[in-house]
């Protein structure tokens, strides 16, 4: 027996960057976090759905009495699936959405605007921009709005109204007043010619700019376009609603009213030299409301300040402050701008950034290297941030190697001030992510092919003959290489004009031509245009395990420490003069809140760059007391394990019963 014992002091944290030998915090890791200094098994996982169209390009959740909207943007499209605060869902719906276009580099950007009336009334805005492949692409894309409790969202800015003009004429006649309409917007509708805008209003009263191509009579529908359209994103500052894009555009609406972007209090600018990627809601205090802007290269602080100046006897109220924060900043991408408590947080091209009133660097001398370093660089617009307000985290996803999608996520503590890493776990393959504090878990998506081959797009390549009009809902598509599609049909003058898909199905490739069966009429004939590939959606810090469906599987975790060698100053207190003598490792006496075994390991060298031996495992329950053993290293490290279903760890003071071993000839090795 020892004549000595040691409490393990391997400080919190796990440190990639430099050697293992001069590491006085753990060397390696997966899925571990610490807290009160101490390491503990990250939570589990359970799937909520396995047919959420993907990979998922951003995801939102908007908290509603009992349940919870869950938004999800991908590709092609837009779905919602309602889940309890439990998390249970219950089933996906698909948004109808005009004005938008599927492409392959869509990345969402979501946010809700509050009804400023006291009706109650919630619009989802969300923005697809074309920005996944090239943070600083051009494209300018419309910006949507709905209900947020329905599946339909259109342009933003839009306007329709009744009127009747003349043919030939530059005049239209609103039925009634609109205060909404003004000048500028583009003008479309029946009989109005393509390019024509809107001069000027008087009252009911509207002159354009292209003559009318026929008279309309009164009623006729007008439809009257802001063409809010940008690159970059939107943001809510209520009651604004603010977009943003190339050459530091900047643009809201007037107070409360998604409508008026022409309004006293709507405002247009240019506020940095670089496209505008990313705006986040910021304590204004008496300046309310107020906002963060990043750009490629800066941080602007937007802030609500009504001034009225004159100049040359005219009289004009601007209403907004634009403040340069800095102009020596970058951001890695568009989605790792996160808040915690007040403070800003994000990822610049080659550091870690936030801000509290004024830039600052994090400091981060564990994994800034091992991240950067292993990023890939390629994919950075994939990188995205989510926190888990609990332990004090905040995580940032992202493509590790030549991963194409994040597979791995690097963590800073803001609670324990110290960084690690999910060490590539499965639980960290997700694509998109967000915390709400209503719904008490983290969510992320993962982006692992759960299904293949769902409809998701159809033509109609013959409408058939003598069907008998009207709507058929939940009818079933029959034919081609798939099953499961079902469809809502409308008939209209004997043939079919519309097919809705309701339930999107498995296996169906683009080009397989499908029917359906409907009363009297043959010939109907439909083609696949496209399909879709599903992931799922998971609620994490759920249990232990990774529940999916009924199958509950282990989630491997574990955590090594720093070297206790003697040459390094031994297992505690490290101190600056080692001994050169074996450390004869003899007995440890766990310490840990457990469920289910785990396992020891035993690593170490002779050398510093030397090959590594490792022993074990040594398994020990939860009512172990001691682990004997007979090890000799020169430089030793201990690793901790458990991968049993139900199993979990958090480390207390754990005891190592160790004496100086011998002084043994070694090789190189």
């Amino acid at each position: 027996m020892t004549k000595k014992v040691f409490a393990l002091d391997t400080l919190p944290g796990i440190q990639r960057d430099g050697t293992l030998f001069d590491m006085n915090f753990y060397t390696d890791g997966r899925w571990v976090r610490f807290q009160r200094g101490r390491p503990r098994k990250m939570g589990g996982y359970r799937q909520i759905t396995d047919r959420l169209a993907g990979p998922s390009r951003g995801l939102y959740l908007n908290p509603q009495p009992n349940f919870n909207y869950v938004y999800s943007g991908y590709s092609n499209g837009l779905q919602v699936i309602p889940i309890t605060n439990t998390g249970t869902g219950s089933g996906v719906s698909d948004f109808t959405l005009s004005n938008f276009t599927a492409n392959a580099n869509n990345l969402w950007q979501f946010d809700t605007f509050f009804d400023t009336t006291g009706n109650g009334q919630e619009n989802l805005v969300a923005h697809p921009g074309r920005n996944l492949s090239d943070i600083a692409n051009s494209v300018n894309t419309r910006v949507l709005i709905g209900d947020i409790t329905g599946t339909t969202m259109t342009a933003i800015g839009v306007i329709t109204a009744g009127a009747s003009f003349s043919n030939a004429a530059v005049l239209i006649t609103l039925d009634a007043a609109n205060t909404n309409v003004a000048a500028g917007q583009a003008v479309s509708g029946v009989g109005i010619a393509v390019g024509t805008r809107v001069v000027s209003v008087a009252g009911t009263a509207i002159t354009i700019s292209l003559a009318t191509t026929s008279a309309q009579p009164a009623g006729t529908q007008i439809t009257f376009d802001n063409e809010i359209s940008v690159s970059g994103g939107v943001v809510v500052l209520h009651p604004y609603i603010f977009v943003y894009g190339n050459n530091g555009l900047l643009k809201n609406c007037a107070a409360g009213n998604p409508l008026d972007w022409t309004g006293p209090t709507a405002n247009e600018t240019n506020v940095a030299g670089s496209k505008v990627v990313q705006g986040l809601p910021v304590r204004g205090g008496s300046n309310s409301p107020a906002g963060l802007f990043w750009s490629l290269d800066s941080l602007i602080r937007v802030s609500y300040a009504p001034t009225t100046i004159s100049s040359g006897g005219v009289t004009t109220t601007l209403f907004w402050r634009y403040d340069i924060i800095s102009s020596q900043s970058s951001i890695l991408s568009s989605q790792s701008v996160i808040e915690y408590d007040g403070i800003y947080y994000w990822c610049g091209v080659d550091r870690f950034l936030m801000y509290n009133g004024v830039v600052k660097e994090v400091p981060n001398s564990m994994n800034q290297n091992f991240f950067f370093d292993n990023l890939n660089y390629a994919q950075r617009q994939k990188v995205y941030v989510n926190k888990v307000p609990r332990y004090g985290e905040i995580w940032w996803h992202y493509p590790k190697g030549d991963s194409t999608e994040c597979n791995d996520a690097i963590i800073y503590n803001v609670r324990e001030q110290t960084w690690y890493d999910a060490g590539q776990a499965l639980g960290a393959r997700r694509s998109a992510g967000y915390f709400s504090q209503v719904f008490a878990f983290p969510l992320n998506v993962g982006y692992d092919l759960e299904a293949v081959g769902g409809i998701n797009a159809v033509t109609i390549d013959n409408g058939g003959t003598t069907y008998t009009n009207g709507t058929y809902t939940n009818v079933a598509l029959t034919g081609g290489s798939g099953t499961g599609a079902f469809a809502t049909i409308v008939v209209a003058g004997g043939i079919v004009t519309t097919v809705t898909i309701t339930a999107h199905g498995v296996n169906y490739v683009a080009g397989n031509s499908l029917s359906a069966t409907l009363p009297v009429g043959s010939g109907f004939v439909l083609l696949v245009n496209t399909v879709m590939n599903f992931v799922s959606l998971w609620q994490h810090e759920f249990g232990t395990d990774a529940i999916q469906g009924v199958n509950v599987n282990a989630i491997e975790s574990y955590f090594t420490t720093n070297d206790l060698g003697w040459v390094g100053g031994g297992p505690s207190q490290p101190n600056q003069v080692g001994e050169n003598r074996w450390t004869h490792l003899e007995r440890a006496e766990p310490d840990f809140i457990q469920s289910g075994d785990m396992e020891m390991y035993v690593v170490g060298r002779p050398f510093a760059q030397g090959t590594d031996v490792t022993t074990g495992p040594y398994v020990f329950s939860p009512t172990t007391g001691k682990i004997d053993l007979r090890e000799q290293r020169r430089e030793l490290r201990l690793t901790f394990r458990s991968n049993v279903a139900g199993g979990n760890y958090q480390l207390g003071r754990l005891i190592l019963n160790a004496d100086m071993g011998d002084v043994r000839p070694y090789s190189n090795g």
